[in-house]
Protein backbone atom coordinates (compact mmCIF):
# COMPACT_ATOMS: atom_id res chain seq x y z
CA UNK A 1 0.00 0.00 0.00
CA UNK A 2 1.19 3.34 -0.48
CA UNK A 3 1.96 5.64 2.23
CA UNK A 4 0.74 9.29 2.24
CA UNK A 5 2.77 11.65 4.22
CA UNK A 6 2.23 15.20 5.70
CA UNK A 7 4.47 18.37 5.21
CA UNK A 8 3.50 21.82 6.62
CA UNK A 9 6.62 22.94 5.61
CA UNK A 10 9.52 22.26 2.88
CA UNK A 11 12.23 20.80 5.88
CA UNK A 12 9.26 18.65 6.64
CA UNK A 13 8.91 17.41 2.63
CA UNK A 14 12.29 17.24 2.78
CA UNK A 15 12.48 14.82 5.77
CA UNK A 16 9.72 12.73 4.74
CA UNK A 17 11.24 11.60 1.20
CA UNK A 18 13.97 11.05 2.79
CA UNK A 19 12.86 8.82 5.48
CA UNK A 20 10.84 6.31 2.87
CA UNK A 21 7.39 8.17 2.12
CA UNK A 22 6.09 7.43 -0.97
CA UNK A 23 3.51 10.47 -1.63
CA UNK A 24 3.66 14.04 0.40
CA UNK A 25 0.71 15.93 0.64
CA UNK A 26 0.74 19.61 1.42
CA UNK A 27 -0.70 23.04 0.99
CA UNK A 28 -0.18 26.48 0.09
CA UNK A 29 0.08 29.24 2.39
CA UNK A 30 -3.35 30.28 2.34
CA UNK A 31 -6.75 29.74 3.42
CA UNK A 32 -7.22 26.90 0.49
CA UNK A 33 -6.02 24.32 2.73
CA UNK A 34 -7.52 23.06 5.79
CA UNK A 35 -3.87 23.67 7.73
CA UNK A 36 -3.97 27.21 7.16
CA UNK A 37 -1.83 28.49 10.76
CA UNK A 38 1.09 30.65 10.84
CA UNK A 39 4.25 29.31 9.92
CA UNK A 40 3.10 26.47 8.24
CA UNK A 41 2.44 25.54 4.31
CA UNK A 42 4.53 26.82 1.10
CA UNK A 43 4.43 30.03 -1.07
CA UNK A 44 4.83 28.83 -5.44
CA UNK A 45 8.31 28.99 -5.22
CA UNK A 46 8.55 26.29 -2.28
CA UNK A 47 6.23 24.16 -3.44
CA UNK A 48 7.58 23.91 -7.10
CA UNK A 49 11.10 23.42 -5.07
CA UNK A 50 10.06 20.86 -3.12
CA UNK A 51 7.83 18.85 -5.83
CA UNK A 52 11.55 19.02 -7.76
CA UNK A 53 12.81 17.39 -4.62
CA UNK A 54 10.56 14.62 -4.29
CA UNK A 55 10.18 13.86 -8.06
CA UNK A 56 14.11 13.53 -7.84
CA UNK A 57 13.83 10.61 -5.39
CA UNK A 58 10.74 9.02 -6.97
CA UNK A 59 7.77 10.58 -4.84
CA UNK A 60 4.91 12.29 -5.53
CA UNK A 61 3.11 15.36 -4.18
CA UNK A 62 -0.52 16.03 -3.47
CA UNK A 63 -1.88 19.43 -3.27
CA UNK A 64 -4.66 19.59 -0.42
CA UNK A 65 -6.86 22.76 -1.47
CA UNK A 66 -9.94 21.03 0.48
CA UNK A 67 -11.65 24.16 2.15
CA UNK A 68 -14.22 25.48 0.98
CA UNK A 69 -14.73 28.84 -0.66
CA UNK A 70 -16.15 32.07 0.81
CA UNK A 71 -18.74 33.37 -1.64
CA UNK A 72 -17.23 36.12 -3.75
CA UNK A 73 -14.06 34.77 -3.41
CA UNK A 74 -13.54 31.62 -5.44
CA UNK A 75 -11.03 33.09 -7.57
CA UNK A 76 -8.36 32.75 -5.12
CA UNK A 77 -9.42 28.74 -4.84
CA UNK A 78 -9.27 28.69 -8.49
CA UNK A 79 -5.95 29.98 -8.97
CA UNK A 80 -4.37 27.67 -6.48
CA UNK A 81 -5.98 24.50 -8.73
CA UNK A 82 -3.68 25.84 -11.73
CA UNK A 83 -0.85 26.77 -9.65
CA UNK A 84 -0.75 23.19 -8.36
CA UNK A 85 -0.74 22.45 -11.99
CA UNK A 86 1.69 24.94 -13.28
CA UNK A 87 4.22 23.50 -9.91
CA UNK A 88 4.03 19.59 -11.43
CA UNK A 89 1.42 18.22 -8.00
CA UNK A 90 1.05 14.70 -9.49
CA UNK A 91 -2.87 15.56 -7.94
CA UNK A 92 -5.31 17.85 -5.98
CA UNK A 93 -7.18 17.37 -3.45
CA UNK A 94 -10.03 18.71 -3.05
CA UNK A 95 -13.80 18.63 -1.18
CA UNK A 96 -15.74 22.02 -2.76
CA UNK A 97 -17.97 20.38 -5.22
CA UNK A 98 -17.81 23.36 -7.23
CA UNK A 99 -14.33 23.41 -7.32
CA UNK A 100 -14.04 19.71 -8.10
CA UNK A 101 -16.18 20.70 -11.37
CA UNK A 102 -14.09 23.27 -12.00
CA UNK A 103 -10.54 21.20 -11.88
CA UNK A 104 -12.54 18.98 -13.89
CA UNK A 105 -13.57 21.60 -16.99
CA UNK A 106 -10.07 23.37 -16.73
CA UNK A 107 -7.86 21.53 -15.63
CA UNK A 108 -8.57 17.87 -16.82
CA UNK A 109 -5.18 17.01 -17.20
CA UNK A 110 -4.70 17.09 -13.27
CA UNK A 111 -5.72 14.27 -11.20
CA UNK A 112 -8.36 14.86 -8.62
CA UNK A 113 -8.37 13.24 -5.29
CA UNK A 114 -11.63 13.88 -3.27
CA UNK A 115 -10.85 15.30 0.27
CA UNK A 116 -11.87 13.52 3.56
CA UNK A 117 -13.42 16.93 4.23
CA UNK A 118 -16.10 16.04 1.36
CA UNK A 119 -17.23 13.07 4.14
CA UNK A 120 -17.98 10.85 1.48
CA UNK A 121 -18.95 7.51 3.88
CA UNK A 122 -20.78 5.57 0.60
CA UNK A 123 -20.75 4.09 -2.37
CA UNK A 124 -23.53 6.00 -3.94
CA UNK A 125 -21.74 9.16 -3.19
CA UNK A 126 -18.12 8.04 -4.01
CA UNK A 127 -19.63 6.31 -7.47
CA UNK A 128 -21.37 10.12 -8.15
CA UNK A 129 -17.95 12.11 -7.34
CA UNK A 130 -15.91 9.92 -9.86
CA UNK A 131 -18.91 9.99 -12.48
CA UNK A 132 -19.75 13.68 -12.22
CA UNK A 133 -15.84 14.89 -11.86
CA UNK A 134 -13.40 12.14 -13.01
CA UNK A 135 -11.88 11.69 -8.95
CA UNK A 136 -9.28 8.71 -8.76
CA UNK A 137 -9.34 8.46 -5.60
CA UNK A 138 -11.40 9.40 -1.81
CA UNK A 139 -10.20 10.10 1.36
CA UNK A 140 -12.42 8.33 3.46
CA UNK A 141 -13.43 10.00 6.72
CA UNK A 142 -12.50 8.44 10.24
CA UNK A 143 -16.11 7.36 11.06
CA UNK A 144 -15.96 3.89 9.43
CA UNK A 145 -15.09 0.40 10.53
CA UNK A 146 -12.68 -1.81 8.29
CA UNK A 147 -15.19 -4.48 7.29
CA UNK A 148 -17.47 -0.71 6.48
CA UNK A 149 -14.43 0.04 4.07
CA UNK A 150 -14.47 -3.23 2.54
CA UNK A 151 -18.23 -2.86 1.92
CA UNK A 152 -17.58 -0.06 0.29
CA UNK A 153 -14.45 -0.45 -1.86
CA UNK A 154 -16.66 -3.70 -3.19
CA UNK A 155 -18.82 -1.27 -4.87
CA UNK A 156 -16.70 1.32 -6.39
CA UNK A 157 -13.96 1.95 -8.77
CA UNK A 158 -11.83 4.56 -7.12
CA UNK A 159 -8.67 3.97 -5.20
CA UNK A 160 -9.45 4.78 -0.96
CA UNK A 161 -7.59 6.42 1.53
CA UNK A 162 -7.61 5.80 5.29
CA UNK A 163 -5.89 7.19 8.04
CA UNK A 164 -3.88 5.17 10.01
CA UNK A 165 -1.95 7.64 12.49
CA UNK A 166 -2.39 11.15 14.21
CA UNK A 167 -4.66 13.65 15.15
CA UNK A 168 -8.28 11.82 15.62
CA UNK A 169 -11.40 14.25 14.63
CA UNK A 170 -14.51 13.14 16.41
CA UNK A 171 -16.86 14.87 13.78
CA UNK A 172 -17.94 14.00 10.33
CA UNK A 173 -15.35 15.68 8.46
CA UNK A 174 -16.23 19.05 6.80
CA UNK A 175 -19.21 19.24 8.89
CA UNK A 176 -18.06 20.77 12.63
CA UNK A 177 -19.12 24.21 13.96
CA UNK A 178 -17.60 23.46 17.13
CA UNK A 179 -14.19 25.42 16.53
CA UNK A 180 -16.12 28.29 15.04
CA UNK A 181 -19.16 28.53 17.29
CA UNK A 182 -16.35 29.02 19.86
CA UNK A 183 -13.67 31.61 18.07
CA UNK A 184 -15.41 32.36 14.42
CA UNK A 185 -12.54 30.65 12.71
CA UNK A 186 -13.80 27.42 10.86
CA UNK A 187 -11.50 24.14 10.19
CA UNK A 188 -13.94 23.91 7.16
CA UNK A 189 -14.04 27.63 5.38
CA UNK A 190 -10.69 29.26 7.35
CA UNK A 191 -8.47 25.82 7.32
CA UNK A 192 -8.20 26.21 11.34
CA UNK A 193 -9.75 24.03 13.98
CA UNK A 194 -9.17 25.53 17.59
CA UNK A 195 -6.51 28.42 16.80
CA UNK A 196 -3.72 29.03 19.21
CA UNK A 197 -4.58 33.11 18.82
CA UNK A 198 -7.96 32.14 20.79
CA UNK A 199 -6.25 29.58 23.47
CA UNK A 200 -5.39 31.43 26.82
CA UNK A 201 -3.64 29.63 30.04
CA UNK A 202 -4.45 30.18 33.30
CA UNK A 203 -2.60 28.98 36.49
CA UNK A 204 -5.52 29.02 39.19
CA UNK A 205 -6.83 27.41 42.51
CA UNK A 206 -6.55 23.40 41.70
CA UNK A 207 -3.89 23.64 38.89
CA UNK A 208 -4.31 24.65 34.95
CA UNK A 209 -7.08 26.02 33.52
CA UNK A 210 -6.81 25.72 29.37
CA UNK A 211 -9.86 28.06 27.37
CA UNK A 212 -10.68 28.54 24.24
CA UNK A 213 -12.46 31.78 23.13
CA UNK A 214 -13.51 32.19 26.37
CA UNK A 215 -14.97 29.08 26.91
CA UNK A 216 -13.48 26.85 29.89
CA UNK A 217 -11.73 23.76 28.31
CA UNK A 218 -10.01 21.99 30.60
CA UNK A 219 -8.79 22.08 33.99
CA UNK A 220 -5.58 20.16 34.84
CA UNK A 221 -4.65 19.48 38.27
CA UNK A 222 -0.83 20.63 39.04
CA UNK A 223 2.19 18.55 37.66
CA UNK A 224 -0.44 16.78 34.65
CA UNK A 225 0.04 17.34 31.30
CA UNK A 226 -2.64 19.91 29.96
CA UNK A 227 -4.10 18.50 26.30
CA UNK A 228 -3.99 21.51 23.53
CA UNK A 229 -7.87 22.40 24.38
CA UNK A 230 -9.65 21.53 21.13
CA UNK A 231 -13.45 21.89 21.86
CA UNK A 232 -14.27 18.09 20.71
CA UNK A 233 -11.76 16.84 23.32
CA UNK A 234 -12.68 18.74 26.25
CA UNK A 235 -13.95 18.12 29.41
CA UNK A 236 -17.83 18.93 29.99
CA UNK A 237 -20.04 17.35 32.57
CA UNK A 238 -23.23 16.04 31.98
CA UNK A 239 -25.48 15.03 34.34
CA UNK A 240 -23.90 13.84 37.26
CA UNK A 241 -20.20 12.83 35.32
CA UNK A 242 -17.68 15.06 34.04
CA UNK A 243 -15.46 13.79 31.57
CA UNK A 244 -14.24 13.86 27.98
CA UNK A 245 -17.86 13.73 26.42
CA UNK A 246 -17.51 13.29 22.95
CA UNK A 247 -13.72 11.89 22.73
CA UNK A 248 -10.52 11.47 24.95
CA UNK A 249 -7.44 13.57 23.95
CA UNK A 250 -5.36 10.84 22.36
CA UNK A 251 -4.02 10.21 18.53
CA UNK A 252 -5.22 7.73 16.45
CA UNK A 253 -2.40 4.50 15.76
CA UNK A 254 -3.75 2.04 13.47
CA UNK A 255 -0.40 0.43 12.89
CA UNK A 256 -1.81 -3.35 13.83
CA UNK A 257 -4.81 -3.03 11.60
CA UNK A 258 -2.58 -2.32 8.69
CA UNK A 259 -3.29 -6.21 7.31
CA UNK A 260 -6.84 -5.62 7.47
CA UNK A 261 -6.84 -2.68 5.80
CA UNK A 262 -5.03 -4.00 3.01
CA UNK A 263 -7.62 -7.04 2.85
CA UNK A 264 -9.65 -4.33 2.80
CA UNK A 265 -9.32 -3.09 -0.41
CA UNK A 266 -7.42 -0.15 1.17
CA UNK A 267 -5.05 1.61 -1.80
CA UNK A 268 -3.24 3.90 0.76
CA UNK A 269 -2.39 5.00 4.37
CA UNK A 270 -2.65 8.50 5.34
CA UNK A 271 -0.20 10.12 7.91
CA UNK A 272 -1.87 13.21 9.88
CA UNK A 273 0.41 16.11 10.88
CA UNK A 274 0.98 19.08 8.63
CA UNK A 275 1.41 20.91 11.98
CA UNK A 276 4.41 18.79 13.12
CA UNK A 277 8.16 18.98 13.39
CA UNK A 278 10.41 17.26 10.54
CA UNK A 279 11.75 14.89 13.33
CA UNK A 280 8.36 13.73 14.05
CA UNK A 281 7.17 13.62 10.51
CA UNK A 282 10.36 11.28 9.82
CA UNK A 283 9.85 9.14 12.64
CA UNK A 284 6.10 8.35 11.99
CA UNK A 285 7.07 7.64 8.26
CA UNK A 286 10.24 5.42 9.23
CA UNK A 287 7.50 3.56 11.55
CA UNK A 288 4.74 3.06 8.88
CA UNK A 289 7.25 2.66 6.14
CA UNK A 290 8.73 -0.46 7.86
CA UNK A 291 5.15 -1.77 8.91
CA UNK A 292 4.28 -1.77 5.41
CA UNK A 293 6.90 -3.78 3.98
CA UNK A 294 5.97 -5.86 7.22
CA UNK A 295 2.63 -6.69 6.04
CA UNK A 296 3.70 -7.15 2.07
CA UNK A 297 5.86 -10.19 3.32
CA UNK A 298 3.52 -11.66 5.59
CA UNK A 299 5.47 -10.75 8.69
CA UNK A 300 3.95 -9.71 12.22
CA UNK A 301 3.23 -6.07 12.58
CA UNK A 302 6.41 -4.63 14.31
CA UNK A 303 5.51 -3.62 18.09
CA UNK A 304 3.91 0.28 18.50
CA UNK A 305 6.67 2.81 18.75
CA UNK A 306 4.96 5.64 18.24
CA UNK A 307 3.44 6.57 22.15
CA UNK A 308 5.30 9.10 22.94
CA UNK A 309 4.33 11.22 19.48
CA UNK A 310 1.19 10.98 20.53
CA UNK A 311 -1.74 13.41 21.58
CA UNK A 312 -1.69 12.82 25.40
CA UNK A 313 1.03 9.80 24.66
CA UNK A 314 -2.19 7.38 23.93
CA UNK A 315 -3.67 6.10 21.44
CA UNK A 316 -6.68 4.90 20.00
CA UNK A 317 -7.85 2.87 16.60
CA UNK A 318 -10.95 5.43 16.50
CA UNK A 319 -13.59 3.86 14.69
CA UNK A 320 -12.10 1.33 13.00
CA UNK A 321 -12.75 -1.02 16.06
CA UNK A 322 -14.41 0.67 18.58
CA UNK A 323 -18.31 1.63 19.80
CA UNK A 324 -18.48 5.61 20.06
CA UNK A 325 -19.60 7.09 23.11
Amino acid sequence: MELVCPAGTPAALRAAVEAGAQTIYCGFADETNARNFPGLNFDRDEMAAGIAFAHGRGAKVLIAINTFPRAGAEALWHRAIADAETVGADAVILADIGLLAHAADHHPALRRHLSVQAAAANPDVINFYAESFGVKRVVLPRVLTVDEIAAINREIDVETEVFVFGGLCVMAEGRCSLSSYATGKSPNMNGVCSPASHVDYAEEPGGLTARLGGFTIHRTAKGQPAPYPTLCKGCFTSGNQTGHVFEDPVSLDATHLIPALARAGVTALKIEGRQRSRAYVAEVVRSFRAAIEAQAAGRPMPDAALAKLSEGQAATTGAYAKTWR
